[in-house]
């Protein structure tokens, strides 16, 4: 009987052990590529100079990468429902560092496309997979892991674009480049030799068969799940582009709009961290309820107050408005069968992604009719709107939540 105890125990070790070096190593990949999405917006005046570039060519590179990345990641869910997700990570992050090297040995504007292009091809398996890869490894635990997965994110967004505007002051653009995609192979490299394998979405296709039809019934609910992601995103992305406009208009200079940005990416950052564990205490609806409501008052209380208390606020609605984000990832898995998840993510990230990009453009349409003031206001009238549509959320996961449950 004791040996059966210990070999049980042993067991439960491992499997911690093999969850926590999923989590380690789609961390780093995670920092890996959102350092690499973000770095082009370090780059595009370097570009510009370079290649002498007018503005809309500029905005088409940074939209190839976006683009190829947001298109691919449900065909990339696809296939990995016949491939080890692993396998995938491992070549997505191998052919994003190649694009990046190409990149730097490019010679004109379409090279220099197709190279963007091919590291946004790479990309695209980053979410949806580790993403699933996570889940999968802490099965109804995942949500704060999810949260921490989701927060590496915001460090390399942080960490990389920083790197090469130091790197910049002593080598050319071409050399850091190389520098960066000899980096991305060592994290190649690394899923490689340390991650535990995935395995493919299908082989959970028994297993979920148990559940019956809770797969279709939750479809109702991942919908849900997934306007409310659209949404949270785009009250984001429509704030930020009016906040260093609002900030002008109260008598801020350059510095302290930047500093202000800084702000809010930190407190977004602290908020990704914080909110997968909250949502995983005090639940979905709650937490949805508190940040969305949260970011409601604090854009209105920065549209209302002066500059020096407007910008003290705004690590706090970082904090709200990043917070959303953490939640719904970690909600994903509980609506969705295991043999579907990789398409889950898929799905729920390209959606998430196409708001950031569309969302500026619409909020942008308004401010030009209405004015910038009015235009933020309508962000924050987004955010109340989100709640009625966590109360219908919430009923879906409490049907899940009676339903068999194959997730171990």
């Amino acid at each position: 009987m004791s040996e059966l105890v210990t070999g049980s125990a042993d067991r439960c070790r491992d499997e911690r052990a093999r969850a926590a070096r999923t989590l380690m190593v789609t961390g780093v990949n995670h920092a890996l590529h959102d350092g690499y999405t973000d770095l082009i917006y370090v780059l595009l005046p370097v570009w510009q100079t370079e290649f002498a570039l007018g503005y809309g060519l500029l905005a088409l590179l940074r939209g190839l990468y976006a683009g190829t990345m947001a298109g691919l990641q449900i065909p990339v869910a696809r296939l990995a429902e016949r491939i080890d997700g692993k396998m995938i990570l491992v070549l997505g992050t191998a052919l994003s560092a190649l694009g990046y090297v190409l990149a730097g040995l490019s010679g004109s504007f379409l090279a220099l496309g197709f190279a963007l292009a091919l590291s946004g091809a790479g990309s695209s398996t980053q979410h949806p997979l580790a993403s699933a890869a996570v889940s999968r490894a802490y099965g109804a635990a995942a949500r704060g892991p999810l949260g921490i997965y989701n927060f590496t994110g915001d460090l390399g967004k942080a960490a990389i674009p920083a790197l090469v505007a130091l790197l910049l002051v002593i080598m050319s653009w071409r050399h850091a480049l190389l520098l960066v995609a000899c980096a991305g192979l060592l994290v190649a490299a690394g899923i490689a030799l340390w991650m535990p394998a995935v395995g493919k979405g299908h082989a959970s296709r028994k297993a979920s068969s148990r559940l019956g039809h809770a797969g279709d019934k939750g479809r109702g609910g991942f919908n849900c799940l997934l306007a409310i992601g659209i949404l949270d995103t785009a009250v984001r992305m429509g704030f930020l582009t009016f906040l260093p406009f609002l900030l002008r208009g109260k008598g801020a200079s350059l510095p302290t709009s930047g500093l202000a940005l800084a702000l809010v990416f930190i407190g977004g950052a602290a908020g990704k961290f914080t909110c997968g564990w909250l949502g995983a205490r005090i639940g979905t609806l709650r937490t949805v309820l508190v940040t969305e409501g949260g970011t409601a008052a604090l854009i209105a209380a920065v549209l209302a107050l002066p500059l020096t208390p407007a910008i003290a606020l705004l690590p706090l609605l970082g904090v709200m408005l990043n917070g959303t984000s953490s939640v719904l990832y970690g909600t994903v898995p509980e609506l969705t069968p295991p043999h579907l998840t990789e398409r889950a993510f898929a799905l729920f990230y390209s959606g998430t992604i196409g708001s950031g990009a569309i969302a500026p453009v619409l909020y942008g349409l308004l401010g030009d009719a209405l004015g910038p003031s009015i235009a933020t206001a309508t962000t924050a009238a987004t955010a109340l709107a989100i709640c009625p549509l966590a109360l219908v959320l919430d009923r879906y996961l409490a049907k899940q939540a009676t339903m068999p449950h194959s997730r171990v």
